[in-house]
């Protein structure tokens, strides 16, 4: 029975959604937990400084395959060079260094990639849109993922300056960060919040869309889970989508394909969500051009 390492940086219950999905594609191609595959599950916690020492009892459990997301894709890959690694990231593989090109990987890493760093600028004329008179603006990053929040930092700033209005980076890193930020953000008079693409905040989504609620601070996010809870606007990948096809490629390379031969997957479908719900609490109508765009309107 072929034995599967999944290397997490956050933790089992957070991830129990993305588990699944890949499960769901694992078993669209033939293999089940349990019957004809076993995994090994070795998770972080939110601390990446473990990632190493976990991809590191991987490679000495001698696994077939190890899939990991972004920051635990770059300790796969320091890990071994021999052991196929299948990754998701929101950033550009090329640029993290993990492929040398998306067509063709090379080497014994290929995945999928959400490119959510690159929205960036993209949330920022969202919000605007909707939040014209908003002209100071935070942004929330994760300081212990930087391959992710700086360029997502620059872009976003970038895009500011082009609107014309003042950014303040805040970072959180644990769960009691984020009453500091909100603290802050009405410390600082803020009209609307940003939330970077992180796998920490995928997995707090529902905690930030009730604090943007609870706070009333007009906040988008890239992650549904996010308005679902009561935050303003969602645009982004849907992520268990992409655990799916992480699972399909698991099961490729499990019966004989090589990772240098698979291209790495691009996320071409991007959502957005409105909760219309948290639009009327905060006073806010929905210009037309926008609600027609939405994919899902939560009432």
């Amino acid at each position: 029975m072929p034995v599967v390492g999944f290397l997490g940086s956050q933790s089992s219950a957070t991830w129990a959604q993305f588990v699944a999905a890949f499960r769901e594609g694992l078993s669209q191609t033939g293999y089940v937990e349990g019957r004809n595959l076993a995994i090994e599950y070795r998770w972080a916690n939110g601390q990446n400084d473990r990632l190493p020492a976990l991809a590191a009892d991987l490679v000495r459990q001698q696994v077939a395959v190890i899939v990991a997301n972004g920051p635990a894709a770059l300790a796969a890959k320091a890990a071994t060079t021999n052991i196929p690694i299948v990754f998701e990231t929101a950033g550009d593989p090329v640029q993290l260094g993990l492929v040398t090109s998306l067509a063709r990987p090379g080497g014994n890493l290929t995945g999928v990639t959400s490119l959510n760093e690159e929205v960036g600028a993209k949330l920022l004329e969202l919000l605007h849109e909707l939040v014209p008179r908003a002209t100071i603006i935070g942004l929330l990053v994760n300081p212990n993922n930087p391959n992710v929040a700086e360029p997502t930092t620059k872009s976003l700033q970038d895009a500011a300056r082009t609107l014309g209005l003042e950014t303040h980076v805040l970072r959180a890193s644990a769960d009691h960060d984020f009453d500091t930020v909100f603290a802050t953000l009405v410390q600082l008079r803020a009209g609307a919040l940003v939330i970077a693409p992180d796998s920490f905040f995928v997995t707090h989504s529902e905690q930030l869309g009730a604090l943007a609620f609870r706070h009333a601070i007009p906040t988008i996010c890239p992650y549904r889970g996010f308005a679902a809870a009561g935050g303003l606007l969602s645009y982004g990948t849907n992520i268990p989508n992409l655990f799916r096809e992480v699972g399909v490629y698991t099961s490729r390379i499990l019966k004989g394909e090589k990772p240098a031969d698979l291209p790495v997957q691009q996320a071409v479908k991007l959502e957005l969500v409105i909760n219309l719900k948290s639009a009327k609490a905060l006073g806010l109508t929905i210009p037309p051009t926008l609600f027609a765009r939405a994919d899902e309107v939560i009432q």
